[in-house]
């Protein structure tokens, strides 16, 4: 049971991670003010592609440790990886974000992130 939970929010966590990137890359407006911090500049572009592309690689290695190595590394890839949106966290309510986006979308993100390592680490 316990692995099939584990297993289940590991790709439940990184098919979203990957689904963020590639809104950043189809809707970028749209998935920046999602994010928390709408941007208001044209030449925003080239910043919320990278930030797709963090994301989008971020959910590409989690699958590639789930699938190919041990559910150690990906309990440490997950363990890691939940300094993302501890940050994202941190970026939005320095940049005007609202409270509930930073901690409702980032800060829970980021416990369930660990949740979903500590799992990992039990098995």
């Amino acid at each position: 049971m316990l692995t099939w939970l584990a297993h289940g929010l590991a790709v439940v966590l990184n098919l979203l991670i990957v689904v963020v990137g590639l809104r950043f890359f189809l809707q970028p407006q749209a998935a920046a003010a999602g994010y928390g911090v709408p941007a208001r500049e044209a030449s925003a572009s080239a910043y919320l592609t990278i930030k797709g592309l963090r994301d989008l690689v971020s959910g590409l290695i989690g699958f590639a440790l789930l699938v190919f190595a041990a559910d150690e590394a990906e309990a440490w890839f997950m363990l890691v990886v939940a300094l993302t949106p501890l940050g994202d966290t941190v970026i939005v309510l320095r940049n005007g974000g609202t409270k509930a986006v930073a901690f409702g979308v980032h800060f829970a993100t980021a416990v369930l992130v660990l949740v979903c390592s500590g799992l990992l680490f039990a098995l």
